[in-house]
């Protein structure tokens, strides 16, 4: 990394909380449940005329994670914005050491760390992609497909996406609705990178069924059981050829380093927002690449700020795979930022060149999408 040219300490002035609801295009149903809008916190650390924007990815409910939309906003409010005021901080890796004495409640921590990060970038006049020594200008783009009414239908979305260049579709599975599905989708485009996303809907004793899975040459199986489960993750990898991809079992570079030592996976999905924040994203992506472990940068139905985010984080040389960026039409008729995301001719999304995540929301377009907003001013 190269230093902060010209950025002295910073010392947060104010913190902005923002509700959003962004209407999604068409539903999006996993194993979790359903959903009709994006509803989040658009975060904003204020200081020396600088705003450092963040989005918050927890979802109204406790089924990804146990953080939920309400409780972030109250670990946010009480206890982590007090922190923020406490002094100085001489650079984004102090957020993290400050937030420390906070057990879990990773989402909350990340939304200000990423904000923080974002406020020195934008003071320094340089995108964090190239401050962290990132050398892509384009990151392939993968698409994630829900679970639809029926397999003619997800054959029909399926095609659109692979006629609009995307080049990785992934599925959401659950049981029931797993083999006979990813039988059609290979049936129909055998050499498509074609990945399944189970969403810790099932269990070790599902393993020989799973295992029939092994034949459609999958990318990877995307985290099959319970997240608090490294050891049977484990078991289920030695009976599977597919390889396992864990995400919401990797809520830290901890987490990480023991998954990898118990070979609990051979591929990372690394969703900065879920581990912390980018600090301990990096410290992720600096360990795969020395044990040549493949990540992507998984996605949570972000806006563009959000989007722009990961892209920087996925320009950097570890993520070797396509992560779940998708252009900002998959989601949002109306994204935040301007202009939105879209998909090159390459089947890739283009990284912000811009300084910090290289975009910043569209005050007119948030004022119409929220539905309610606090700020905070240091005492």
């Amino acid at each position: 990394m190269t230093a902060w040219a010209g950025v002295g300490p910073l010392r947060v002035e104010a913190v902005s909380l923002t509700e959003v609801a962004l209407p999604l295009v068409t539903p999006f149903v996993t194993a979790h449940g359903r959903e009709t809008h994006r509803r989040f916190w658009l975060v904003g650390v204020h200081a020396d005329g600088v705003t450092g924007w963040a989005e918050s990815v927890a979802q109204g409910e406790p089924l990804y994670s146990e953080e939920t939309h309400a409780t972030l906003h109250q670990v946010v409010v009480h206890h982590l914005v007090p922190r923020l005021f406490q002094g100085p901080l001489a650079d984004p890796a102090a957020v993290t050491a400050r937030f420390a004495a906070i057990r879990h409640h990773e989402m909350a921590k990340a939304s200000l760390e990423m904000a923080v990060w974002n406020w020195y970038g934008r003071a320094a006049g340089v995108s964090l992609g190239a401050h962290w020594g990132g050398t892509r200008l384009e990151v392939p783009a993968g698409v994630v497909v829900g679970i639809p009414a029926s397999i003619a239908e997800l054959v029909d979305t399926v095609q659109a996406y692979v006629e609009a260049g995307y080049q990785r579709v992934k599925i959401k599975i659950q049981p029931g609705w797993d083999l006979t599905p990813l039988q059609a989708l290979r049936s129909a485009w055998p050499a498509l990178a074609l990945w399944a996303d189970a969403n810790s809907s099932y269990t070790l004793a599902d393993a020989a069924h799973l295992a029939q899975l092994d034949p459609l040459n999958l990318g990877l199986l995307e985290q099959p059981l319970g997240p608090d489960d490294l050891v049977d993750h484990a078991t289920l990898q030695r009976r599977l050829a597919t390889p396992i991809c864990l995400d919401e079992s990797i809520r830290s570079p901890r987490d990480a380093r023991q998954a990898l030592q118990l070979g609990a996976c051979r591929v990372i999905n690394v969703k900065p927002a879920r581990v912390g924040g980018f600090g301990p994203a990096l410290a992720i992506h600096a360990m795969a690449c020395e044990q040549g472990v493949p990540l992507w940068c998984g996605g949570m139905l972000e806006s563009g700020v959000g989007r722009a985010a990961n892209l920087q984080l996925a320009s950097q040389a570890g993520f070797t795979l396509p992560g779940d960026l998708s252009a900002s039409a998959r989601y949002f008729h109306e994204d935040l930022v301007d202009p939105p995301f879209v998909l090159t001719p390459r089947g890739t999304l283009a990284v912000p060149t811009g300084p910090g995540i290289g975009v910043e929301p569209n005050r007119t377009r948030l004022q119409r999408f929220q539905v309610g907003a606090v700020e905070w001013h240091r005492p």
